[in-house]
């Protein structure tokens, strides 16, 4: 299923987190992302409790949403995907150049956060570039 110019033109290229949900078990976890959207497929890099989930249930929920400090929220959307784990150290290093470019002027808060200074091949560093396709996306204006 296309996803809806109007979504596309939010969230592409925006550097806003994106809250990535996964469950395994009846049990599901939130946590926040840094991405890249192209084409129908959004991206992240990844490791932890959300990279172990997806290898055992690749059906995921992420939601985007902008705001701003004076007026609250501007607009959220809401998707549902199926992500595929790509381990191969090239694409991941790809990956990693252009999803982070739009981050270039933020920082992480040091958790098990992966950025572009990451070595996918450097031993211990266990994290993958999730591909998400996009079954469903929801958009909510709140004017």
């Amino acid at each position: 299923m296309p996803v809806d110019a109007a979504i596309e033109r939010r969230i592409k290229g925006a550097p806003l987190s994106a809250h990535l949900a996964t469950s395994v078990d009846d049990r599901p976890h939130v946590a926040p992302v840094w991405y890249g959207y192209r084409d129908g497929t959004l991206y992240t890099l990844t490791g932890g409790k959300k990279l172990e989930n997806v290898r055992q249930n690749p059906r995921v929920s992420v939601s985007i949403e902008k705001a701003d400090p004076q007026s609250g929220v501007d607009w959220g959307v809401t998707m549902l995907g199926h992500a595929t784990v790509v381990d191969d150290v090239d694409r991941i290093a790809a990956a990693n150049r252009w999803v982070y470019a739009a981050y270039d002027d933020y920082e992480t808060d040091g958790g098990d956060a992966v950025d572009a200074d990451t070595d996918p091949g450097e031993p211990g560093v266990d994290y993958a570039l999730l591909e998400i396709e996009i079954g469903s996306a929801t958009l909510q204006d709140y004017d």
